[in-house]
């Protein structure tokens, strides 16, 4: 579980909830037609700009991959990459196929490996791995940033339609305020869907795209030096040039088993 989405909207909630008890109440904040205006149109709009099974899909991949924590650890995929290279090193790459390896495109590409296949053909399957998965998680990304961009404008055309209904009963200044008020919380509507829902799932959406296509590429070399009989040692310096500096040095310190496996090997 990711509870960094979590406590953001929670919080962000709680935060608007709060200013707005401190106020009026709820009460006066409810306005049914105008948030149907809000969430109907903003919908209706992403269903026109995108096909229905990729919006189906998005919300399922958003629920996936904003709320769920299952990047892998480049720091693990590492480890795991020197320790396929010590056992290749050692027993020829055949022996590959009794270990355990739980990512799916790091099985898929030992796999490859070891069936025998050139390393151009094993490069050009994990490439298009990559570019199909990461499409699937742009399209949610769009999905969403498209309802974002919806729900402010509908939020203005309920306004709109608030500002032409109480300016047909003009006559009776009474209305006018409470008209006024109703016109304007499908503004209200649309900004809180936006900006605490829409697009930071968007954004949360885009960065797990980032992560993954920085571990399926850092797979994709794992792999390859692996065929390659590169030394495990040297497997893992080329791997950690992928890590930020950080992450490099919480790594010293199983440099140590590496630098035995290799010359183990």
């Amino acid at each position: 579980m990711d509870f960094a989405t979590l406590i953001g909207l929670i919080l962000g909630s709680i935060v608007v909830a709060v200013a707005v008890m401190l106020g009026s109440g709820f009460a006066p904040f409810v306005n049914v037609p105008g948030f149907l205006i809000v969430i109907g149109g903003a919908f209706s709009a992403t269903l026109i700009r995108f096909p229905l099974k990729a919006c189906l899909r998005s919300f399922g991949t958003a629920l996936k991959q904003a709320f769920k924590e299952e990047v892998d650890s480049p720091l693990e995929l590492i480890e795991l990459a020197q320790h396929l290279a010590t056992v290749a090193r050692k027993k020829g790459l055949i022996a590959l196929e009794d270990e355990a390896v739980n990512n799916a495109l790091f099985a898929k590409g030992v796999q490859l490996c070891v069936d025998g296949h050139e390393a151009e053909l094993v490069r050009s399957i994990l490439r298009n791995e990559i570019h199909t998965s990461i499409r699937r998680n742009e399209v949610g990304e769009r999905v969403f940033r498209a309802l974002g961009d919806a729900a402010p404008a509908f939020g203005m055309i309920g306004t709109l339609v608030g500002l032409v209904q109480m300016l047909i009963t003009l006559s009776d200044p009474s209305s006018i305020g409470p008209a006024m008020a109703v016109a304007l919380l499908t503004t209200l509507y649309g900004a809180l869907l936006a900006n605490l829902l829409f697009i930071p799932i968007a954004d949360k959406l885009r960065t797990r795209a980032e992560q993954e296509r920085a571990n399926k590429t850092l797979i994709m070399e794992s792999v390859l030096g692996i065929q390659q009989g590169t030394n495990p040692r040297v497997l893992r310096e080329l791997l950690e040039t992928h890590l930020p500096l950080d992450q490099r040095d919480g790594a010293d310190g199983a440099d140590a088993t590496g630098d035995a496996e290799a010359k183990a090997a």
